[in-house]
């Protein structure tokens, strides 16, 4: 590594230190959401899972650290997220392409899940970010209901759609779903009990005929307020999962 990388990147410990990730030190960084969208995922050994934007590959490889033995790919459009994302694990395969244009060795194949965080932000209703990688990872750029097909059309039958996302943009996601998503479950996130939720985690499976579920909200944090001594104050089932690779069952 030279010394210009080491300057321009670091190595984060996810998981307890599970999954190490080289990411930019300036930027999109990986955070706490990419971990949350892992766990949700009920995958098992052998099966395959594709993640659409997987930027350094946090989620996949968190998921990949809890369920060993899958197959794991990942797309992502921007060359030097893709190139970490490749350096973060040989048992990735990265796939530098658009959602949109997929290369048709990838367009052969079906997945048993595909996940997907797609950017948060329309900037028709935001300011755009002064930096380029921080700016595709979070700025709306390819339209969610892309991101929403592509997800469907590599699923096989039966097959678990997962993405995670701000709950203002629930309706959004809801109204992309194809016909042929269906036994849709919604996850809230909550910071804190009372409080109104800021992340959704959505999942839908490939011709799916079960009802529409909405579950209890996730509380993240114990208590009312963030603690003075500014200690993480995440709850003991959040904990487990972003400390120990636990799963989030919903």
């Amino acid at each position: 590594m030279s010394g210009s990388d080491a300057d321009d990147l670091t190595q984060d410990a996810f998981l307890g230190g599970k999954v190490q990730l080289w990411q930019p030190r300036r930027g999109y960084r990986a955070g706490v959401d990419p971990v949350l969208l892992a766990a949700c995922i009920p995958a098992q050994a052998g099966q395959s899972v594709l993640e659409l934007g997987c930027g350094v590959g946090a989620a996949i490889l968190c998921l990949g650290a809890r369920v060993p033995g899958l197959s794991l790919t990942g797309v992502e459009r921007e060359p030097a997220m893709a190139a970490l994302a490749r350096r973060n694990s040989e048992a990735l395969e990265v796939v530098t392409a658009d959602l949109t244009d997929l290369p048709m060795p990838l367009r052969a194949q079906q997945f048993d899940h595909v996940l997907a965080n797609p950017p948060y932000f329309d900037r028709g209703a935001s300011r755009a970010s002064d930096d380029p990688l921080r700016e595709a990872a979070h700025a709306e750029e390819t339209p969610l209901r892309a991101w929403v097909k592509a997800a469907g059309k590599r699923l096989k039958p039966k097959g678990m759609a997962h993405f995670i996302h701000r709950a203002e943009r629930l309706p959004d996601l809801l109204a992309a779903l194809p016909q042929d998503l269906g036994s849709v479950e919604v996850l809230p996130i909550a910071s804190r009990a009372g409080r109104t939720a800021e992340r959704v985690i959505l999942r839908a499976r490939k011709n799916g005929g079960g009802a529409f579920l909405l579950h209890p909200p996730l509380v993240m944090h114990s208590g009312t307020s963030h603690p003075a001594d500014d200690k993480k104050d995440y709850r003991d089932q959040v904990k487990a999962v972003l400390q120990s690779g636990a799963a989030l069952e919903f």
